[in-house]
């Protein structure tokens, strides 16, 4: 039996109509036509899906839709500031994206929207972290190009530009 959830997107009130086991990676990508959030495994376990839910991560390939019902939810596209305040192009990154950009963090690109909302989750948290901080932080977010020398820079860069 559906039900009708309603929950912010990226600071933009949404209410659907689903299966309330139906998870919030396909209501964001089917429902919401937000596809920046990637399906990757469908167990949680490589964090292509990674959203900001309350401001804190979640696997949103394994979070039913139902629980986010009244909540605040953060993804890839929600970002960039400029999308967001009036009378801006758009186009400016949030700083987080744009130290993936300079240090080329990303081959495929796949992962890149996971990894970007995981390390925007760690600096909230913990704004200057250590290697190995970072390295716990994405250690469940999987590159299947294994450019994580690269993400550890872009990650680095961040923090040190105060994101």
């Amino acid at each position: 039996m559906d039900v009708t959830i309603s929950f912010t997107v990226n600071g933009r009130q949404r209410t659907v109509t689903v299966d309330p086991q139906r998870s919030l990676l396909d209501v964001l990508r089917e429902e919401l036509q937000l596809t920046g959030t990637k399906y990757g495994c469908g167990e949680g376990r490589c964090g292509a899906c990674t959203v900001l839910i309350e401001g804190k991560r979640a696997r949103s390939c394994i979070t039913p839709a139902a629980g986010v019902a009244g909540k605040d939810v953060l993804t890839i596209e929600g970002l960039a500031p400029a999308r967001s305040q009036p009378g801006t192009e758009g186009d400016a990154l949030h700083p987080v994206q744009a130290a993936f950009l300079a240090e080329g963090a990303f081959q495929c690109g796949y992962c890149t929207p996971g990894m970007i909302m995981t390390t925007v989750a760690l600096l909230q948290e913990i704004p200057h972290p250590t290697d190995e901080q970072i390295l716990t932080a994405v250690n469940g977010n999987l590159c299947r190009c294994c450019d994580y020398p690269r993400i550890l820079k872009a990650v680095r860069r961040a923090a040190a530009s105060g994101r």
